[in-house]
């Protein structure tokens, strides 16, 4: 009977147990009345606990409080750092490389077809702002039919050869020099008295020939014949290529003004003088007094120079020559030769004529 008492106390103390919060620890004896307090602590994680106010036995004294910490939730991680639903910045800046190495290697596989289709459109619009410009043709073509036709090269050189002999600003100058003998005289008779007074001199003068390197588009059009590239053979296997060029230019242009012509005054000198028998007499002498100077010599000299360069076969056969072999050693070494040998071909042939008569503007060619 005593036992069974027991149980049912221990059983109703549970019971009364069981309505509280299982978290309330005993606290420290206040200072006032050494009464025992309890503390409350919070509840253990996923079970909630009853609200503070209904708690009959709440400290007074919060320093008193014993507050037991709280346990992190299991499974918990650190939130990422950065603002939430936005890319990294490594991430945007290697999607911009990717797209960057896409592009690039669609521009290097589809090269001949982009290069073709940009020349269509460059070409139109020159053409609707009334722009006359040669520019290099290269045929629509697809990477897979180049590696079809299984050659190595499909790029025409004549239109850039071409292109590069248009590109020519400056034209070529051939130079000649030659010596030649003048008389300047003074003369002025008093009465029947004759009186002049002559001095000879030696004299070096340079001219120049010109050609005109570029004539105009008209000169290299087809139908002229003006310009003739031949391919003897195609660059294949490492082996470069081999061509042939033959051009027509306008004859050398001899000078059309005595300033093209220049007298070297370092090397001219005197070498005899003549004058009539009454000089120097006293009135011969009193009323000449010849005077020679130096501008008035260099202009005559240049007027003689001048009529030479133009009229004079010794002076005239050097001076072309020389503009010839000026002009096509000019277009071959620095134009035509560089341009084959960039685009895989050699020089086999090079030949340059001259037109007969006229130049391509219509001036006389000499």
């Amino acid at each position: 009977m005593f036992r069974l008492l027991a149980t049912l106390v221990g059983l109703m103390f549970s019971a009364t147990r069981a309505g509280h919060d299982p978290g309330l620890v005993p606290a420290g004896a206040g200072s006032g009345g050494g009464t025992a307090r309890a503390a409350r602590a919070p509840a253990p994680p996923g079970r909630r606990g009853p609200a503070a106010e209904t708690w009959p036995d709440q400290p007074a004294d919060a320093a008193a409080e014993l507050i037991m910490p709280s346990a992190p939730a299991p499974g918990s991680a650190p939130a990422p750092a950065g603002p939430p639903g936005r890319p990294r910045p490594d991430w945007r800046r290697r999607r911009r490389l990717a797209w960057a190495a896409g592009l690039a290697a669609v521009v290097l596989v589809f090269r001949r077809a982009l290069a073709s289709v940009l020349l269509a459109a460059l070409a139109g619009t020159l053409h609707l702002v009334g722009i006359n410009v040669h520019l290099p043709h290269i045929s629509f073509g697809w990477p897979w039919q180049s590696i079809a036709a299984g050659h190595s090269t499909s790029t025409e050189v004549g239109p850039w050869v071409l292109q590069k002999i248009e590109g020519i600003s400056r034209p070529a100058l051939g130079q000649a020099s030659f010596d030649f003998l003048f008389t300047h005289r003074v003369s002025k008779s008093i009465g029947p008295w004759p009186c002049w007074y002559a001095s000879t001199f030696y004299a070096v003068g340079r001219a120049s020939a010109t050609v005109d390197l570029n004539p105009g588009a008209s000169w290299w059009q087809p139908a002229a014949g003006h310009y003739r590239l031949r391919i003897l053979r195609r660059p294949a296997g490492g082996v470069p290529g081999r061509v042939s060029v033959a051009m027509v230019l306008p004859a050398p242009q001899l000078p059309q003004s005595p300033h093209q012509v220049t007298v070297d005054t370092m090397a001219s000198r005197p070498v005899s003088v003549q004058h009539s028998w009454t000089y120097p007499g006293l009135g011969c002498g009193t009323v000449l007094r010849p005077q020679f100077p130096q501008s008035v010599l260099y202009a005559e000299a240049q007027r003689m120079a001048y009529t030479k360069a133009r009229s004079s076969p010794q002076v005239t056969r050097p001076l072309i020559s020389s503009a010839e072999a000026m002009a096509t050693r000019t277009i071959r070494d620095n134009f035509v030769q560089p341009t084959v040998n960039a685009l895989g071909y050699r020089l086999a042939a090079f030949s340059l004529s001259w037109a007969p008569a006229r130049s391509a503007a219509g001036r006389p060619g000499g």
